[in-house]
């Protein structure tokens, strides 16, 4: 029997949602609703230094507004802290993690990727940072849209931090125990995170998990090649002309709406689009976008 369809959309809150963000939304959502598939929402304020104050219920209100709504119960990242602690305890007693006290000088001093120095040192937690002992590396991967992903092999084979010196939490850590629990079968989400997914992979088979498929949608660059992002300070997605946004992101993701529905409200252009979505009419790659 094939499992039900669980998708989700997972904004940090460092900022509040622009048009990358929209395209993201757009396609994680489609990508469920027309499936006939769930739609979670998680905030990941796992990062407190890089969130704004109330950026969170700016972005939850942002999707209201665009008529994206979600299954069920919002996850936030910050009320799952023993969690992630479990799954640390968990792969330190099989093995899999140890501390590591190297500082991001000294891996830079070594070409930028960390050799493994403290592998056998049997160091304490106590102002170290926890890695993952990478003994069955991920070199590729195969995406729905992109086709087969490769990676340098010293991406994939490098041990990776999970929890850092500071003691804030790694994304590739909660990012796979927060998909894991929530049960999601597609991981819908931007191109720029192609290359952490091995990791995430690879973490998903020592946890004896499931591993989703996968889909990384195109992004969205500014003039100059950067991506739209908020460190590249892209404006925050308005209140108004909500509809235009909607129907400026659909023809991003390859799916210019009909001219009759130019003038539909934001229901009816998501409705659209779920009967009409075809992950093969996606681009795979973008150079830029036409601000709505």
């Amino acid at each position: 029997m094939t499992q039900p369809y669980v998708g989700r959309f997972a904004p940090s809150p460092s900022g509040p949602l622009h048009f990358g963000s929209l395209i993201a939304a757009v396609g994680s959502y489609l990508q469920a609703r027309a499936q006939g598939g769930r739609w979670l929402v998680r905030i990941e304020d796992i990062d407190p230094p890089r969130e704004m104050a109330g950026a969170s219920t700016l972005i939850l209100r942002t999707l209201e507004r665009y008529g994206l709504h979600w299954d069920g119960e919002v996850m936030f990242q910050s009320q799952r802290h023993q969690r992630y602690d479990e799954v640390i305890e968990q792969l330190y007693q099989s093995g899999d993690l140890y501390w590591c006290r190297c500082t991001r000088r000294e891996i830079a001093d070594a070409g930028g990727f960390y050799p493994g120095t403290c592998r056998t040192l049997a160091l304490s937690a106590s102002g170290c940072a926890a890695r993952l002992r990478q003994s069955h590396p991920v070199y590729h991967f195969d995406d729905a849209l992109q086709g087969r992903i490769e990676v340098a092999p010293r991406l994939a084979e490098e041990d990776f931090i999970i929890r850092r010196r500071d003691g804030l939490y790694a994304y590739n850590l909660a990012v796979v125990i927060d998909d894991m629990d929530s049960g999601i079968t597609e991981v819908v989400r931007g191109a720029d995170l192609l290359e952490p997914t091995v990791r995430q992979i690879a973490l998903y088979q020592r946890l004896g998990a499931p591993v989703p498929d996968w889909v990384h949608l195109p992004l969205a660059l500014q003039p100059d090649g950067n991506k739209l992002s908020k460190q590249n300070h892209a404006p925050a997605l308005p209140d108004h002309e909500v509809e235009r946004h909607l129907l400026a992101a659909l023809a991003f993701l390859g799916h210019p709406a009909p001219i009759e529905l130019h003038g539909a409200n934001a229901a009816e252009i998501l409705a659209w689009g779920a009967a009409n979505w075809q992950l093969s009419r996606v681009p795979r790659q973008q150079t830029g976008y036409q601000p709505a």
